[in-house]
């Protein structure tokens, strides 16, 4: 149970780097706190029924092909380091409402869902929800704390495009690895 709830924060931690960020920034941009926590929400949720749904799907898949599953997140790191060695902009769209949160928290969430998936068709889903719900709330304290410390919020900046990409590189490979 304990060693569970350390995957799952792990497990949120490394995919939601980029989300901090994001916080950050909407904070920063002076969007009303209530409408930040609100659109990260919504939009978060909006990733957990697409993940769930699509793992409750996977499970119906026989054992020995849910390894496979892990070429996702690993294809999505590649694809994220790809972007990074090439200096994408990934910088958020201005958003003021909760509905506009939301709407960037759950398109800046497709990393989120490919990394799920294959997490829950293998594990227990509803101690991953709970634990991430949770730390939905202090991913928003964190973004809160870290606009108002700019040498923080721009290490983040500088450094998540890289972190993303390896961490998902190396989920990809546990899974597959099985």
């Amino acid at each position: 149970m304990v060693l569970d709830i350390i995957r799952a924060v792990g497990l949120f931690a490394v995919t939601n780097v980029d989300d901090i960020v994001l916080l950050a920034l909407f904070f920063a941009q002076g969007v009303p706190p209530v409408r930040v926590v609100l659109g990260q929400y919504l939009g978060f949720v909006g990733i957990l029924v697409v993940a769930v749904a699509a793992a409750l799907g996977a499970t119906l898949l026989p054992p020995p092909v849910l390894p496979w599953l892990g070429l996702l997140p690993l294809a999505l790191g590649v694809k994220a380091a790809w972007q990074a060695w090439r200096g994408g902009d990934d910088s958020p769209p201005a958003a003021t409402g909760a509905l506009g949160v939301a709407a960037v928290t759950f398109a800046n969430g497709g990393d989120n869902v490919g990394v799920y998936v294959p997490v829950f068709a293998t594990t227990g889903i509803t101690k991953y929800v709970i634990v991430f719900l949770v730390l939905v709330a202090v991913w928003c304290g964190a973004g809160r704390y870290f606009a108002t410390r700019p040498v923080i919020a721009q290490a983040l900046s500088r450094w998540g495009h890289v972190l993303l990409p390896v961490v998902l590189i190396v989920i990809g490979v546990l899974i597959l690895l099985g």
